[in-house]
């Protein structure tokens, strides 16, 4: 799916309106219509603003108009401040007067069940028709803190202080949720230059807004609550285009619960669950997905410093041991690294702090720096900014008292603003003692000042590895991905499970290596295919209705000698036929015995949201039992393939541990990507896809066993060509 390149540009009318009206605008101070004017005009809204009333003349000193028809000039914006009833009729003549957008603040759509979500379909209708952009139903509004656009209703979002730098945009699925943040984030000296509540999402969607946020230069973090994104690969290219502008993502995913529905045949489908695939979404795409509101905060304000991590070497600055201590501890929980300081680094930092500190990291200044020396903070700040191997800085403690024109304050700004390191204050959250006098000036100086309560050292582990992503997309943008093409044909009808042997043909197809297999139909033929194959073989039963042959008791490893197959062949047949006694049974598949190797899944689900999604797991019997796996949608590019391989836990193993050899990874890149073709090619026909177990050598794979369901459509499926 490819969206409309410049779409966002028909939202302008809903953030930058010339002139609005106001549909159930009212003289009543308690009323919603009358609190809306009262915050436009307090918000210094520069428009026109026309109040629809035919029962009063002006209100808050505006003329008021009977209809939106009487208005004598055009309307950008009209804001519906009626109930569910009167929306279409107010809706039908906007489209009359060629209003360009609209905001409905009125719930009793799709929300409450069916009879809304005729009259949602009724509204739609209505404004696709005429043009008109909406925003809602069901949604507290719009605010553009830029132009004094307080187009809601919500007094929480109408009487919050504003800080000056206004550089972060909030879109959200919850109404009340969204406001909480705003709040919050105001109340931490973080204002947004917009919030949005897209409510049902009848027309505007929130994907629909970070593209507006995207392509606005005043934007430089886009944030967001999300529930459920209903246009996924407009989210994932618009990710991609934030990736490559360094304007990151930063989303609160709501729903950790598996809502994905489990599947009986595949592990794959099994394993997969909305979340995971969500997860694989934002990982794929470098959206940084948070887990509360506090992470955007602290996110933002990190970013908004202007300057990535170069990398995870951390150094603590402490006027208290058992702090530094904390922090040090918080911060190797979430992945950064507290190495210890090399000798002259170590040395130059004794010479300029007292005798019973310490230059160690954390390095501990005691006391004497919170109480009669604060000037202390500066000199392991003169080394560690000179210090090639450190790139954070962490201050957990910072003068209180120090104002702008402070002198120690310029000399500790002036080295942090000369240096690529990254330097962050994070104060204990103490009432009235957590934010120092200076916090605005360090801020706009490019050094955030962050209380413990905002968890900034799990933030500051997001900014690394949003770092660490920016820094692979520039290199991955000079390279290109192989084009893996489709060779030959064959049909596949719909519904149908294919056998191990069937799926095992379509990975010939592809280029993925597979066992040396043959299907014996007798016990004679089975002896000759295992002496053409050369013994030790394994025998399983080829069934698209037994697709778990170990549950069946209806697969043997490591037959030796034809002795020794011929007893065990007709047994397969046998369990085989217990345990399902309806089974279509096209035979026993005869395979060469591998050699023992490391065990991994590869896999396909089709999600109803996202479509094919792939997934690369620790494989064998136990799949199921670690749920050792990483999911990314396809099409997957190269670095989407290494970090699947890297996010598992087991990835140490295919490293090679305790004397064990390497695994080569390259085979296993190469078998992701082909999946992700064959997935791309056909992901409307493909249902699930197992290659489990795909076992890895030191310089190849081979997938040992394989299933593949065709969805249940009317098309036949058609590989190659």
């Amino acid at each position: 799916m490819v969206y409309q390149e410049e779409s966002y540009l028909e939202l302008e009318n809903l953030f930058n309106p010339q002139s609005l009206a106001i549909l159930g605008a009212s003289g009543n101070k308690n009323k919603l219509g009358n609190m809306l004017i009262k915050s436009l005009i307090e918000g210094g809204f520069k428009g026109e603003i026309y109040p629809i009333n035919p029962k009063t003349e002006s209100i808050e000193g505006l003329d008021c108009f009977a209809s939106v028809l009487d208005v004598p000039t055009e309307i950008d914006l009209a804001i519906f401040c009626v109930g569910a009833d009167k929306v279409i009729n107010g809706l039908q003549e906007c489209a009359r007067k060629n209003v360009k957008s609209a905001i409905i603040y009125a719930s009793g759509f799709s929300e409450i069940g069916e009879a809304g979500e005729k009259e949602q379909q009724r509204v739609n209708q209505i404004a696709k028709q005429a043009g008109i952009r909406l925003i809602g139903p069901n949604c507290v509004g719009i605010v553009n803190t830029s132009n004094g656009l307080m187009a809601t209703f919500s007094p929480g979002l109408t009487g919050v202080p504003e800080n000056k730098q206004r550089e972060v945009g909030f879109v959200t699925q919850s109404g009340a949720f969204g406001v909480l943040t705003y709040i919050a984030a105001a109340q931490n000296r973080l204002s947004f230059n917009y919030f949005v509540s897209v409510g049902n999402e009848v027309d505007t969607e929130f994907s629909d807004v970070i593209e507006y946020m995207l392509h606005d230069s005043n934007t430089s973090v886009i944030s967001g609550y999300l529930e459920g994104e209903k246009s996924p690969h407009k989210l994932r290219q618009l990710a991609k285009q934030a990736l490559d502008k360094n304007k990151p993502i930063v989303i609160m995913k709501a729903g950790r619960s598996n809502a994905g529905s489990k599947a009986a045949a595949s592990h794959t489908g099994s394993l997969a669950g909305s979340d995971k695939i969500y997860d694989g979404l934002f990982k794929q795409t470098g959206i940084i997905r948070v887990d509360d509101y506090e992470d955007i905060i602290a996110f933002t304000k990190l970013f908004l410093s202007k300057k990535l991590p170069t990398g995870k070497n951390t150094a603590i600055v402490t006027s208290s041991g058992g702090r530094g201590i904390n922090e040090a501890d918080r911060c190797e929980a979430f992945g950064l690294k507290i190495n210890p300081l090399n000798e002259k680094v170590k040395k130059d930092i004794e010479q300029n702090i007292p005798s019973y500190g310490s230059a160690l990291n954390p390095i501990d200044l005691t006391a004497a720096a919170a109480v009669s020396n604060p000037e202390l903070y500066i000199e392991p700040l003169k080394v560690l900014a000179n210090d090639p191997e450190t790139d954070i800085i962490i201050f957990t403690e910072f003068p209180m008292g120090w104002t702008e024109d402070n002198p120690s304050l310029k000399e500790f700004v002036d080295i942090c603003r000369n240096t690529d390191k990254f330097i962050l204050i994070a104060t204990f959250p103490l009432e009235g003692m957590s934010i120092p006098k200076s916090a605005d000036y360090l801020e706009q100086n490019g050094i955030p000042v962050i209380p413990g309560d905002l968890n900034p050292i799990r933030a500051l582990k997001k900014l690394v590895q949003y770092s660490e992503k920016y820094e692979k997309n520039k290199r991955a943008n000079e390279q290109t991905s192989p084009k893996i093409s489709r060779k030959n044909e064959l049909q596949l009808q719909p519904g149908a499970t294919l056998s191990e042997s069937q799926a095992a043909d379509i990975l010939d197809l592809y280029g993925i290596q597979t066992t040396k297999r043959a299907i014996a139909l007798s016990l004679d033929e089975a002896v000759n295919q295992a002496n053409t194959i050369g013994y030790p073989v394994v025998l399983k039963v080829d069934s698209p209705e037994i697709p778990h042959k170990t549950d069946a008791h209806a697969i043997a490893l490591n037959i030796s000698n034809e002795q020794q197959l011929r007893k065990t062949f007709n047994q397969i047949l046998k369990n085989a036929k217990e345990y399902n006694p309806d089974a279509q049974i096209n035979g026993i598949s005869v395979q060469e015995m591998l050699p023992e190797g490391i065990e991994v899944i590869v896999g396909v689900t089709n999600d109803s949201v996202f479509g094919p999604v792939i997934m690369l797991g620790l494989g064998g019997v136990f799949v199921e039992v670690f749920q050792d796996t990483s999911f990314r949608i396809a099409p997957l590019t190269r670095n989407d393939a290494i970090e699947m391989i890297e996010e598992l836990q087991s990835f140490p193993i295919l490293k090679g541990f305790r004397g064990r050899d390497s695994v080569a990874l390259e085979p296993i890149i190469d078998t992701l990507l082909k999946v992700s073709a064959f997935a791309s090619d056909y992901g409307d026909a493909i249902k699930e896809l197992d290659i489990n177990p795909l076992i890895v050598y030191e310089n190849k794979v081979v997938a040992a066993d394989a299933m593949l369901v065709v969805q249940d459509s009317k098309k036949v499926l058609k590989i190659g060509g």
